[in-house]
C-alpha cells in the first residue's frame, strides 16, 4: 500500500534539489499574491483527483461519447470561459483547503499540508477551462497532470500520491494494484449541508482500512464461524487494507493540532462505520488500530444495520466502502461516497454471489 511521507524519516536530499526548492521558494515568496505556496511533495499528503470528480462534466462526457474526441475538445475550448459546475469531490477539496488554512496559522513554515493534484487524461487544450474553473472557485490546485488520452496511473507514484479519486473504476483498480489508496467517487442523490470548518471522513473497516481476510470467512463459512475466528484471533492485528495509509496520513496531521492543544478544535474528524457487531467482533478491530498507533475519533458498530441513516447524521465529506450496496444506500440518503474495489466483496452483491462470466478456453 502507498507509504505516507513522514518528515522524520525522509531521506537526505542532495544539494542540487535543495537549491532548486530554495530558489522556487524565494521566487514564490517575492511574488505579490495571496495564493499560498504549494508544499514540498515529499512532506505533503497528496490527494490526486480526476477532473470528472472535481467538476460535474456529465454534459461534456456525453459530447465525447456521442461525437468523439475532436468535437469534445472543440466544445471545451468554445466554453472555456464558462466555469464547470462542482462535482462529487468538490466539497472534500474545499475541506482539505480549510485544514491547510488552519495548519498554516499554527505552523507558518510547515510543509506538512494537503497538496491537491488534478490528475486527468484530458487533452492539454482542455486545461484552459479546468484552470479557469479552478480560479473561479478560488481552489488551491497548482499541480496538474494532463495525459492527453493516456492513463494517468503511471504518474501517481511520481507525484507521491496518498489518495487517488476518480470516476473510472478500472483506473481505481489499477491504482490499488499499484499499492496506492484509491476509490471511485459517486455523487449523492440528495444534498446534505456539510461542515465548512471540519473535514469529516468516514471509513468502512474490512477490505477498506483492513484486509478482507475476515470478510472471506463470513462469505465462505458464515457468521458463527466468523465470530469464533475473531474471538480466537482477537489479539492478532488484521493486515492492512488499501485505505490504511490514508487514515495514517490524516492521523499525522491531526497530531499537529493536538500538539498545539487543539484536540477539541481539530478540523479533521474520522469515523469508522462498520457492519461488524461490537461485542462479537469489535475488539479485534479496535486492537488492530491501537497496534498501528492510530486513533479513530468515532467508531460505529452497526451489527448489519443499514449505514445510510448513520451517515446522514455524520455528514462526511467522503465515505469509503468496498461494497456497492452500502455505497448505494449512502447515496440515497445524501452521502458523497467512494467505492474501494478491493477484496472478496467485489464478487458479491447484497450477500449473494454474483455470477461470473465463464472463462474463455
Amino acid at each position: 500500500m502507498s507509504e505516507i511521507k513522514l518528515t522524520e524519516s525522509a531521506p537526505t536530499e542532495d544539494n542540487g534539489e535543495e537549491k532548486d526548492w530554495a530558489a522556487a521558494k524565494a521566487f514564490f515568496d517575492n511574488l505579490k499574491t495571496n495564493k499560498p505556496r504549494p508544499p514540498k511533495p515529499r512532506y505533503a499528503v497528496t490527494i490526486a483527483v480526476s477532473s470528472r470528480t472535481l467538476f460535474n462534466m456529465v454534459k461534456e462526457r456525453k459530447v465525447y461519447e456521442d461525437e468523439g474526441l475532436e468535437k469534445y475538445v472543440a466544445y471545451q475550448m468554445e466554453h472555456e470561459s464558462e466555469p464547470l459546475m462542482p462535482g462529487a469531490a468538490f466539497p472534500f477539496v474545499q475541506a482539505l483547503m480549510n485544514v491547510n488554512s488552519r495548519l498554516r496559522q499554527l505552523y507558518p513554515d510547515s510543509e506538512e499540508l494537503f497538496d491537491i493534484v488534478l490528475m486527468t487524461n484530458n487533452h492539454a487544450q482542455v486545461g484552459v477551462r479546468l484552470i479557469n474553473s479552478i480560479n473561479h472557485y478560488d481552489l488551491s490546485i497548482e499541480r496538474f497532470c494532463m495525459t492527453g488520452g493516456e492513463s494517468p496511473i503511471g504518474y501517481l507514484k511520481a507525484y507521491m500520491t496518498n489518495l487517488y479519486l476518480s470516476k473510472n473504476s478500472d483506473k481505481v483498480t489499477e491504482a490499488i494494484e499499484e499499492g496506492i489508496a484509491a476509490a471511485t467517487m459517486f455523487t449523492a442523490d440528495t444534498d446534505n449541508e456539510l461542515s465548512k470548518t471540519q473535514l469529516r471522513v468516514a471509513f468502512d473497516g474490512d477490505a477498506v482500512l483492513f484486509s478482507d481476510e475476515s470478510e472471506i470467512i463470513v462469505k465462505q463459512h458464515g457468521l458463527d464461524t466468523f465470530f469464533e475466528h475473531e474471538k480466537e484471533f482477537e489479539n492478532k492485528p488484521l493486515a492492512q487494507g488499501p485505505l490504511k495509509c490514508f487514515l495514517e496520513a490524516l492521523g499525522k496531521l491531526q497530531r499537529k493540532f493536538i500538539a498545539k492543544n487543539e484536540r477539541l478544535n481539530c478540523p479533521i474528524r474520522t469515523f469508522l462505520v462498520t457492519a461488524r457487531s461490537a461485542a462479537s467482533s469489535g475488539a479485534r478491530v479496535l486492537k488492530t488500530l491501537r497496534s498501528w498507533g492510530l486513533e479513530i475519533d468515532e467508531a460505529l458498530f452497526l451489527a448489519g444495520a443499514p449505514k445510510g441513516p448513520l451517515l446522514q447524521k455524520i455528514k462526511p465529506h467522503i465515505f469509503f466502502d468496498d461494497q456497492m450496496f452500502h455505497i448505494e444506500g449512502a447515496q440515497q440518503m445524501g452521502t458523497i461516497s467512494a467505492h474501494v474495489p478491493y477484496g472478496i466483496g467485489q464478487k458479491y452483491h447484497k450477500g449473494k454471489l454474483i455470477e461470473q462470466p465463464p472463462k474463455k478456453e
